[in-house]
């Protein structure tokens, strides 16, 4: 990176359709772009993106829509904010004090977390340390529906930490501090839930691969799974060395199959290069 530039808490990550990455810290440059080689691209701090005092310094997860504009969540500000790629204001969810205590809000959160889109535009909020719930709005930012509410029960959600959905619809919400995954149709109608695979911290489906990617909190690793939940593979463990990872927070994964994860602890984002040339050989 350019000189002084540096990141904070690394919270979330994702790419774009030119598998370009783009990355919220939190930091003094709370979005950063990058090419997926790791060449510095451009950051945007508070001047830039012109938007609330003190946007950024609670982010912690960021999204990209099927239009290529950037979404990012901030916790401590109760916002989801929409940019364009040059750090545009485009549209800002939510209430900079937030909703104490009101679950069932249509307008507001209380610190959400993370978000996911779906073809048709419409999106998923995981809303979140505060709140125990999804909620659903359209693009143009209408409130649709929502689900769930604090406990343990089916349908219940101790800290929704992350939202992903697969090429059916279904939805897949990270249960935190439950340590669980849970399974839902559109409606928001339970299906199931994985008991045995760890706490998810983060969930990314990737439909080339019809199987879903997770970090995991407990046992800092990251893990590829079915979409029964059984598990297909084991990355990582903890530590500070290139290759090991430290509260591993949100993931993607890019056209070519490689693994980017943020990394709260460690200050970074890591990149897992999948091998082409032996991936293809061992076909």
């Amino acid at each position: 990176m350019p000189k002084g530039y540096n990141f904070g808490e690394c919270s979330g990550v994702d790419v774009d359709k030119q598998d370009n990455v783009w990355i919220a810290n939190r930091g003094a440059w709370p979005i950063m772009e990058f090419d997926k080689n790791g060449k510095f691209l451009q950051a945007w701090n508070e001047d830039t993106i012109r938007t609330f005092p003190g946007v950024g310094k609670g982010s912690h997860g960021i999204r990209l829509d099927p239009d290529g504009n950037i979404w990012l969540v901030d916790v401590d500000g109760h916002l989801i904010t929409k940019y364009n790629t040059e750090g545009r204001r485009l549209m800002t969810l939510g209430t900079r004090q937030g909703i104490a205590a009101n679950n069932d809000s249509q307008v507001g959160f209380n610190r959400p977390t993370n978000l996911w889109f779906l073809p048709n535009r419409h999106f998923y909020i995981s809303d979140g340390y505060g709140n125990s719930r999804v909620i659903e709005y359209n693009a143009e930012g209408v409130y649709v529906r929502h689900w769930g509410t604090h406990g343990t029960g089916d349908g219940e959600f101790n800290l929704p930490h992350a939202v992903t959905v697969d090429s059916k619809g279904l939805v897949y919400v990270a249960d935190r501090s439950n340590s669980r995954v849970q399974v839902f149709d559109a409606t928001g109608k339970f299906i199931t839930k994985w008991t045995d695979v760890g706490q998810p911290w983060a969930l990314y489906y990737v439909p080339k691969e019809n199987a879903i990617y997770m970090c995991d909190g407990i046992y800092c690793r990251i893990t590829k799974m079915n979409l029964q939940g059984k598990v297909l593979g084991v990355l990582s463990s903890w530590g500070k060395a290139p290759g090991k990872v430290d509260y591993a927070h949100d993931i993607t994964v890019d056209s070519e199959g490689s693994i980017y994860v943020a990394e709260i602890k460690n200050l970074r984002v890591q990149k897992w290069a999948r091998n082409v040339a032996n991936a293809t050989a061992k076909k």
